[in-house]
Order: structure tokens, then sequence, then C-alpha cells
């Protein structure tokens, strides 16, 4: 590790996953500058977008620009991974083309003018090297040779494992609406979730998110309107199983991965009422609201309570009964979760949650605001031709006061959500709407003969 901390490196190259495009960087290679191979390895400990990173040694347009680029790169970087007692490999990578192994071998047989003098052990070497090929992101136009060669010594691997080892698959809990691996961890990651955090999802259903931090190390807790799911009860979402297990649960999710000790508690809890005393902060707040597309935008409480609403004396004791449910709307769930997000994080704590949107009306402005919440990122997942959700991350900057607003839109014009399930009917009608113009165009075609 001394050799590497005494060395200049002037480049970095990260080779990132071609899955969830929109939560990365456009290009499948990114050049960095200005870190040290410990924040290299930071990064790659944490993140699930990239594949490898690598020390970049040279690279150019043309086998020939690389080669002048590999001859100027200072000796003193390469010469302690040349030696004579070392092993090494050189892999070959290319995007969006697949090389025969022949073609691999003649790439790196034509690499002869590095002066490689350690032994070749492909199975354990000591140093692994990398000529990477970039032909492009069009799989319908692959060009005969590469648009950009790439070469360094390889550094580390992303987390990428982590996607298949916790994929929704094979969890022992899962619900209709369990988060995906990828996301959960990409979420975890947007909330910048370290060791000892406390984070909260006061939508948990199957608690995805939670698993994705207690990874890290994260203290997590939950609370959900749905009894069932708290308590894994009820009728199971996997196929040719008709009912859930006795130990299908939350905590059994998390024991499955070895974060037990991590699992604080899962309550049942309605997301529109406080239960939570001043003074209690999250590290970090990260959830998946429901939309009323699969699972149902509920609260307790009825219209009749909502009109001659009386509170209760702190004595009272009701009896034993089921709560009455009403509709939430999509606008209070975010102006709650905004406003609760800026009473109980800590500063520098952040809230990342997914927002619906119907994008042929979508802008900016549509994205509620608080007075103690900065906008970090806006990044959108497309659903289909006419809906997507966007993972909007946020960071607490100040204390509330008095004089600031409660959550709110820039322009209250742009709010989509304004009635109970609006993005629902919405989502919908853009599915009638396809399904009508396909039979439309079929009745077209019956009666000019099936041309």
């Amino acid at each position: 590790m001394a050799i590497h901390c005494s060395r200049i490196c002037l480049q970095y190259l990260i080779h990132l996953a071609h899955d969830n495009v929109d939560f990365r960087l456009p290009s499948p290679f990114w050049l960095l500058n200005g870190l040290s191979e410990e924040d290299v390895n930071s990064i790659m400990a944490r993140t699930v977008c990239a594949k490898s990173a690598f020390e970049l040694w040279g690279h150019g347009r043309t086998h020939s620009e690389l080669r002048n680029s590999l001859l100027k790169y200072p000796t003193e970087n390469m010469s302690p991974f040349l030696q004579k007692d070392s092993t090494y490999k050189i892999n070959v990578y290319t995007f969006n083309k697949t090389l025969e192994f022949e073609d691999r071998i003649k790439k790196i047989d034509a690499m002869e003018y590095l002066s490689f003098e350690g032994r070749v052990n492909l199975r354990n070497p000591k140093h692994i090297f990398c000529l990477l090929e970039d032909y492009g992101t069009d799989p319908n136009d692959i060009p005969d040779e590469p648009l950009y060669i790439y070469f360094g010594r390889w550094i580390a691997d992303g987390q990428r494992e982590l996607i298949r080892s916790h994929s929704v698959k094979n969890r022992h809990f899962i619900g209709n609406t369990s988060m995906d691996a990828g996301l959960s961890f990409i979420m975890a990651n947007h909330a910048r979730v370290k060791a000892h955090d406390l984070v909260y999802d006061p939508f948990v259903g199957t608690g995805s998110l939670l698993v994705a931090c207690s990874h890290f190390g994260a203290y997590v807790c939950g609370t959900d309107i749905d009894y069932n799911t708290i308590h894994g009860i009820g009728k199971a979402s996997r196929k040719n199983q008709k009912w859930r297990g006795p130990d299908e649960n939350i905590r059994a999710n998390l024991r499955q991965y070895g974060s037990e000790k991590l699992y604080v508690d899962v309550l049942v809890s309605d997301a529109s009422k406080p239960i939570w005393r001043d003074g209690v902060l999250f590290d970090a707040i990260i959830t998946d609201p429901p939309y009323g597309i699969r699972e149902s935008t509920r609260r307790t409480g009825s219209q009749k309570d909502s009109v001659n609403s009386v509170k209760p004396s702190e004595d009272y004791v009701g009896d034993s009964h089921v709560p009455v449910s009403m509709a939430y709307h999509l606008s209070d769930i975010f102006t709650d979760l905004l406003n609760f997000s800026a009473q109980h994080l800590v500063i520098g704590g952040r809230l990342v949650y997914w927002l619906p949107i119907y994008r042929p009306e979508y802008c900016e402005e549509m994205v509620p605001l608080n007075a103690c919440l900065r906008l970090v990122s806006n990044c959108e997942q497309t659903l289909s031709s006419h809906t997507s959700r966007r993972l909007i991350t946020m960071e607490k900057i100040k204390e509330p006061e008095e004089t600031d607003a409660l959550a709110h839109l820039s322009d209250p014009h742009f709010s989509p959500y304004q009635g109970h399930n609006a993005f629902r009917e919405k989502y919908f009608s853009g599915i009638s709407k396809r399904t009508l113009t396909g039979k439309e165009e079929t009745n077209k075609m019956a009666a000019n003969g099936g041309e």
C-alpha cells in the first residue's frame, strides 16, 4: 500500500454497468481526476452501478494512439507492477461487441511493447490489467473498429454481486410491490447510509429498503398501515403459495442476510398521524409511498371525522376496534412526508423517495419543496410510455422555524395530484388509449382486407 500512496496517479477509469442508466452518468466509461486509490476503493465498495475501476495508463481513438499514450505514461508509475517477481494477466473487454477468443489473444500479443517482466498467471495473478474497447451504445450499428480504447491496471470491482445475492426472487418475505434489490441499494447510496445510522421507512411494506440499509451497517425501523404486512400474515405473493408462512416477516428477511442485530422494529401506524415525540431524529428517511396502482393509498379516519374532528382527552382509553380508513391523497402523502422529514431528520440527513408522474404533464415545478430541505438529485425511471417515477433526494439544511412554510409546490397550478387516485386514473387512461388504438388499427386492417 505504501507503494500506491507514494505514486502519482493521473487518472482513474470507471466502467459502468449498462442498466439503471437514468441513475448514473450516461457513458459506459468515465475518467476520474484528483482522487487517490483509497478514494476509488471507497467508491467501489458502495456502488452497484459500476462494474470495475482501473488506474488508467493510456487511452486513444486507435491502437496507435493508445500505444503512444502508454509509452508516455510515467515509468515510475508502471514499474512497481512490472517487476520480475510479480505475476499478472491481461483481460480484454469490449462494450457492445463480442470478440472471438483468437481475436482477444491477438490484441494482447499486440501490446508486447509494454515491458512486462513478471510471469503470466491466469488463475491467481498479483496484478490484473485490462484492455477495454468501446464500440458505442447502439446494438444495431456496431462499428468494425472501436470508437475508443483504454488500458489500465485493475483496482476493484463494484458491488454488482449484491443485486444477485439480495434478489427478491430468493428473499424469504416478499410482497406485490417489494423494491428491486438494485434500486434499493441505489436509494441507500443516495441517502449516504453508513454504519450506526438510524434509518426510517414510513411506508415500509415488506422492508426491502431496510434490507439494503442494514447491509451498510445502519439500524433500521419502519411503519406501515397494513396490519397483515407488518405481522407477515394473510395471502402470499409467491406463485403456488396461498398463505404466508409463520416466519414470513421483515425480521426474517434481515436474519436471512445476517443483519438481524440491526433490526429495531416495525410498527402498524398511519403515516398521516404523528406518533413520534419531538426530538426523535433519523439519519435518513428512505421510502416508496403507495401510488394507488398495486397498493391503495389509505389513511385512518372517515369523512365524518375530517369534518367534525374532536380530539379525545389524554386519559381516554377507547375500545379495541379496527380503524376506519379513508382516501389518502397523493398530494397529502408527499406534503406530510416532507414536513415529517423537516422535523425528524438530523441536519445533513437525507430524504429519498419516489414521486410518480404522468410524463406528458411533467415539469420540475411538480416536485414538492420545503424550506428546510435542499433538492440534491432528481432521477427518472420510466414505467411506461406515459408514466414514470422520479427518485427524489433531499438534504436537511436547517431546523424548522415558525416562519417557514410547510411543504409546497413552487406553483400550485402544477400539482397533478389534487384528487385522490389522480395518478392512478392517468396511469390506466394511458393503457386504455393504447388498447383502443390497437383495436382501431385491427378493425381498420380488417376493413381493408387485412392489408
